[in-house]
């Protein structure tokens, strides 16, 4: 039962997630799209943050049961009916152009949309080469970074870091990830996407690798440093993600191809922690899941720097 209602959160989870929500976000972005993709990033992030100690203060005072029964009616009473009062899934619903754009006089409100619309379906991207290496990239990348955190804590603790030291690293990272977010989807807009999500990969890697520096008489800097590049890094997946999607396939399915990528990359965030945890077993250390992490970060890059769009059409 505990895993089927885990089945059930994470089904509806999705529905609300990045693949809904970016869909969204790009449908009324073109200009500064990835600056909003990553504010909209950001957010997911701050309400995590912002509901932790809620959370905590419903278990410690009324148990776990009680808890839950409060999430789903915060779920039901107010999330719910504020995105049907909110949330359009495209301008053209409300009258309006992306970026707020006003028509071209005598021009319809349905060929305004001619080219916001347009876009590979998901059978024509799965044919391309573009397609299967943004889906490597991230699977392997979010393989390396979810095994990494999973292991982080446990690895400091074996080093010789207080318990303390290790939650407050744990808690660095999620800093550098909500200010990833939003840095990397502004860098979206003025850059490629591709180079700015080589950028966020090489940035995890180089945060592996002074994770493996580290020793019972290492300086707690340096435990930050590692913490604030891993953060700031990994925040750059959604952002990225979303941009190569839209820019390498058109908005028309967006969602369904991005919905895919995401399967892809959510599979590598399954399974890393996983792997991590086996591997720690049959040797007694993270040492080697950490560098096997690392090697799979050096393949992404490459894969995800080979990304070109493909050239059947031009897509908004």
């Amino acid at each position: 039962l505990f895993y089927l209602a885990y089945v059930l959160v994470g089904a509806g989870a999705s529905g609300i997630g990045p693949v809904s929500s970016s869909a969204v976000v790009s449908n009324w972005f073109k200009k500064k799209r990835g600056t909003a993709i990553g504010l909209m990033s950001a957010g997911i992030g701050a309400g995590g943050v912002a509901m932790a100690p809620v959370a905590n203060y419903l278990l410690e005072s009324f148990g776990w049961r009680t808890t839950y029964f409060a999430i789903a009616l915060i779920v039901w009473i107010a999330i719910i009916p504020l995105s049907l009062l909110v949330v359009r899934t495209r301008p053209s619903d409300m009258g309006l152009n992306p970026d707020n754009v006003q028509s071209v006089a005598g021009e319809s409100e349905t060929e305004a949309q001619v080219v916001t619309l347009s876009g590979l379906t998901l059978r024509q991207a799965v044919a391309t080469s573009a397609f299967w290496l943004i889906g490597v990239s991230y699977f392997l990348g979010n393989f390396s970074s979810m095994g990494g955190l999973q292991g982080q804590v446990p690895n400091l603790n074996d080093i010789g870091f207080p318990a303390a030291t290790a939650a407050v690293a744990l808690g660095a990272i999620g800093l550098g990830s909500g200010v990833g977010k939003i840095v990397f989807g502004w860098l979206c807009d003025r850059m490629e996407p591709r180079l700015v999500s080589a950028i966020g990969l090489s940035l995890q890697c180089a945060a592996l690798v002074i994770l493996l520096q580290l020793k019972p008489d290492s300086p707690v800097a340096l435990i930050w440093t590692y913490a604030l590049l891993m953060g700031f890094g990994a925040g750059s997946w959604l952002p990225t993600m979303s941009m190569l999607v839209s820019r390498s396939f058109g908005l028309k399915h967006y969602g369904a191809v991005f919905g895919v990528v995401n399967f892809a990359q959510s599979i590598g965030t399954a399974i890393g922690p996983l792997v991590a945890g086996m591997m720690y077993d049959s040797m007694g250390t993270y040492h080697w899941a950490f560098v096997l992490f690392a090697t799979l970060y050096a393949i992404s890059l490459p894969a995800v720097l080979l990304v070109r769009r493909p050239r059947v059409h031009q897509w908004t």
